[in-house]
């Protein structure tokens, strides 16, 4: 049972690095080829949300002890931001399957909601972890971030000549998380007043 319950940590991060980092990337840049405001702004905004996703990762190399549940609330905010805007999804709705663009995007968006989702369940199934990584059964949380620890490590030395450890990854972590959220809070007093639920697309990317 523990090998099957590393398998699957392993694959809900597999899933999550494709679903959530590569395709949306992938998207973006074809946005801009595409040059389609709607979608291009979707992604933009999703982009922006998925800061704390990167942050969490830290924290997870860090290995704070509340690092999965901000990977979670990361997840969710993220999946929240492709479904979020009513005159982006107004403009989806308009578009015909034979869209080979739109449609993927559809698809997209379906395949990240049940991504997020079964990495929520996944880690309810260790609750544990969620308030307590550093414990023995949660090692294989922490297994996923080792690669990131041993790149950034890599880059902080060659850059500043210095030695990245893992109280300098849970100092970063979370004063990154203190600015991400002091943004959010931002965002939600003043610009969400005003704007609400729509995105304002068509004046995206005019000087």
């Amino acid at each position: 049972m523990n090998f099957l319950n590393q398998l699957s940590v392993w694959l809900s991060f597999q899933l999550s690095i494709i679903f959530l980092l590569g395709i949306p990337f992938t998207l973006f840049l074809w946005s801009i080829k595409k040059r389609n405001k709607a979608i291009k702004k979707l992604l933009s905004n999703y982009w922006r949300i998925s800061i704390l996703f990167f942050i969490s990762l830290i924290l997870l190399v860090g290995e704070y002890n509340f690092a999965l549940v901000f990977t979670n609330i990361s997840t969710l905010l993220m999946t929240i931001s492709v479904w979020f805007w009513n005159d982006i999804n107004d403009e989806l709705k308009e578009y015909n399957l034979s869209d080979i663009f739109a449609t993927t995007i559809k698809v997209w968006r379906w395949s990240l909601t049940f991504v997020s989702f079964n990495f929520l369940i996944q880690s309810l199934q260790n609750i544990s972890c969620l308030y307590f990584i550093n414990s023995a059964e949660c090692e294989i949380w922490l297994k996923p971030s080792t690669n990131l620890y041993l790149f950034i490590k890599s880059l902080f030395n060659f850059f500043f000549g210095a030695n990245f450890t893992q109280p300098v990854a849970k100092f970063l972590g979370l004063f990154s998380l203190l600015i991400y959220f002091l943004g959010l809070i931002q965002w939600a007093i003043i610009k969400f007043p005003k704007s609400g639920r729509n995105s304002g697309f068509s004046e995206y990317g005019r000087n």
